[in-house]
C-alpha cells in the first residue's frame, strides 16, 4: 500500500484591516505579507522558486528594477525561474497582463512567489496592494519586495 501526502490547504486569510493611521496600515500590510510568506514557505524542503516581476512606464528600461528584485532573490538563495514586467505605468494591478501571468504561474505551482523591486510594482494604494497579497496567497503564493514597503 502506498501513501500519498495530502496537500495542506492555505492558512485562513486574516480579516481585513481597519482603516487608521497610514503608518499603522503599512505595518499591518507588512505583517500580512510576512505571515503569508511564512505560511507558504513553512513546508518547503527546497529553496522557494520565484518569478521576478516589476512595473515600469512605457519606454522605461525594466533592467534596473529587475536587478533590484534579482538581488533579493540571490541574497535569499531563492531559485529564479523567470522574469517579467509590465510597461503600463501605474494602472490597476488587475489590468496588467504580465502580473496576471505571474499569478497563474503561482496557481499552477510553477513558482512559489513573486519578488518585486518595491511595493509600487504592485500599487502604492493600500487597498490594491492588500488585494494583490490576498490573491497571491489564495493561489498558494507569496510576495516579497526587495525594498522596504515605504520605498518606491
Amino acid at each position: 500500500m502506498t501513501t500519498r501526502a495530502i496537500p495542506t490547504p492555505p492558512a485562513p486569510i486574516p480579516a481585513a484591516r481597519r482603516p487608521g493611521h497610514p503608518s499603522h496600515d503599512a505595518r499591518w500590510l507588512r505583517g500580512l505579507r510576512e505571515a503569508y510568506f511564512a505560511a507558504v514557505t513553512a513546508g518547503l524542503e527546497r529553496p522557494p522558486r520565484v518569478g521576478l516581476y516589476v512595473l515600469v512606464d512605457d519606454g522605461q528600461d525594466p533592467a534596473p528594477r529587475l536587478a533590484t528584485a534579482h538581488g533579493l532573490a540571490t541574497v535569499k538563495n531563492w531559485s529564479i525561474t523567470w522574469r517579467t514586467f509590465d510597461c503600463t505605468g501605474l494602472t490597476d494591478p488587475a489590468t496588467r497582463p504580465q502580473l496576471a501571468r505571474a499569478c497563474h504561474a503561482v496557481a499552477r505551482g510553477e513558482i512559489d512567489g513573486l519578488v518585486i523591486a518595491s511595493r509600487t510594482d504592485i500599487s502604492p494604494y493600500d487597498d490594491h496592494y492588500e488585494t494583490a497579497l490576498r490573491r497571491l496567497r489564495a493561489r498558494g503564493g507569496f510576495l516579497a519586495p526587495a525594498l522596504p514597503e515605504t520605498a518606491t
